[in-house]
């Protein structure tokens, strides 16, 4: 990770960590970096934030004062741009969001001319001008860029989902959460367009309440609204719909995991799972890989971040691959984890085969996982410290290879992750509840965890 880039993106508190000052020079740094024998076209798309706005107007100011075209689509899910750059010829791509973090935070990512994210050698360019060790030519004249309109543009977006689906949805009753995110509006749109009877929540914007007890990570009132409806599936997207969360017709969660059992077993019978191997992260339940094992079906790991799931596909040429979160990546379709198109393909799964979700996930069972985020002060002196590790290691010598633990830093926001899965979830919770111990001892909890 860079100073200010993650693995998806530079994010942060707005006014603090991430300014209108910083969304500026990235249009400034942009708009002059993509110079050639044209006006470079960039795409600009947010979600529901409110600092969506004085972002997107900084990336703005930035990209004209640098000769480039700012076109405008307004509120689309992140995969919406990627799909827009690559298909309309556009130089680049960005989008404003924090993804499933709190409404304070926000992010800017961005996606090259074939829709994947920005390459490293590029975004340490672009740093060190955030350093201000460099300085840019204003354009002058005829040379200062535009900003444009490009709403109407989503609906390309939309045409692309729709017909990624085979048939149609009629008779399916569907549960869709859009965590009042991108996917407010064009979610439920979508459903009913291909004849499925939907039962919208949390698609209600307000600018402040995205991802508020909703969402991909908070699916709890979906998992009631199935149950009370006697729905057959649910779906929880995040802020910017690039995650997709199911939840079967009993209420029992299908995260990213159970889809990539789903999805794999359904694409090796159609013959189109290529080379036979689905790429998963480090943070994959022990139950996938023995699910997919029963299956003859091969798997590969990555480090966590639909960026590296991305990059392995692309090495290995395989269609599929994802994280437990829910970034599912189906490469027939897409370039980056989309939210809405994983809701769709699982829902044409349910129509086409005449069974639940639960059936189709019947042969996959998870072992007790557990994962904590503590949000801490310095997250590399945090996985440098001795007491921290110790707990770490005392837990893995504990589990003897039935079950595993994992420490790491949050690529996106300033925390650290602990996850550990055995065959006890009480064993789970007892590590989770050590560690909080002496982060709180060690005096490494920020505020936001108190």
């Amino acid at each position: 990770m860079g100073k200010y880039f993650g693995t998806d993106g530079f994010r942060g508190e707005v006014g603090r960590q991430l300014t209108t000052e910083h969304a500026f020079a990235i249009g400034r740094f942009m708009g002059h970096h993509l110079q050639g024998d044209h006006r470079p076209r960039v795409l600009i798309g947010k979600d529901t934030r409110r600092s969506s706005y004085t972002l997107e107007y900084g990336l703005i100011a930035g990209l004209t004062a640098s000769g480039a075209e700012a076109h405008l689509v307004h509120v689309l899910p992140t995969p919406g741009v990627s799909y827009l750059v690559q298909t309309q010829g556009f130089d680049c791509g960005i989008m404003i969001s924090a993804s499933h973090n709190r409404f304070s935070d926000n992010g800017i990512k961005i996606f090259a001319q074939n829709g994947a994210k920005l390459d490293d050698d590029t975004t340490a360019l672009l740093e060190t001008f955030l350093d201000g060790e460099r300085t840019l030519p204003s354009a002058q004249g005829t040379d200062i860029g535009t900003a444009v309109d490009a709403g109407p543009m989503g609906e390309r977006y939309m045409t692309h989902l729709r017909q990624s689906v085979q048939g149609d949805l009629k008779g399916l009753r569907v549960g869709l959460d859009c965590a009042n995110g991108s996917a407010s509006r064009l979610g439920e749109m979508l459903f009913r367009n291909l004849g499925a009877t939907v039962f919208p929540l949390h698609c209600t914007p307000d600018g402040v309440n995205i991802n508020r007890s909703c969402g991909s990570t908070h699916p709890e009132s979906l998992q009631r609204l199935v149950v009370e409806k006697g729905l057959d599936v649910g779906f929880a997207l995040d802020g910017d719909a690039d995650r997709c969360i199911a939840v079967d017709h009993a209420g029992r969660v299908v995260d990213g995991d159970g889809i990539l059992y789903v999805m794999g077993q359904y694409l090796k019978a159609a013959g189109r799972l290529k080379h036979n191997t689905v790429i998963t992260t480090v943070m994959s339940n022990m139950g996938l890989y023995q699910a997919l094992d029963a299956l003859d079906i091969t798997y590969e790991s990555t480090p966590v971040g639909d960026r590296f799931v991305h990059e392995r596909m692309v090495q290995t040429d395989c269609v599929l691959g994802g994280e437990q979160s829910g970034h599912i990546i189906f490469g027939e379709y897409a370039d980056t984890g989309d939210g809405l198109l994983t809701a769709l393909l699982i829902a044409e799964r349910i129509c086409r085969s005449g069974k639940s979700l639960q059936q189709l996930t019947a042969g996959f069972h998870s072992y007790p996982q557990l994962t904590k985020t503590f949000y801490v002060s310095n997250r590399e002196m945090v996985m440098a410290d001795p007491a921290v590790l110790q707990v770490v290691q005392e837990a893995a010598v504990a589990l003897a290879g039935k079950g595993r633990v994992l420490a790491r830093t949050s690529g996106t926001e300033p925390a650290v992750r602990l996850t550990v899965e055995a065959p006890d979830g009480a064993f789970c919770r007892k590590i989770v509840e050590r560690m909080a111990e002496i982060l709180q001892q060690r005096r490494f909890l920020s505020d936001a965890d108190h």
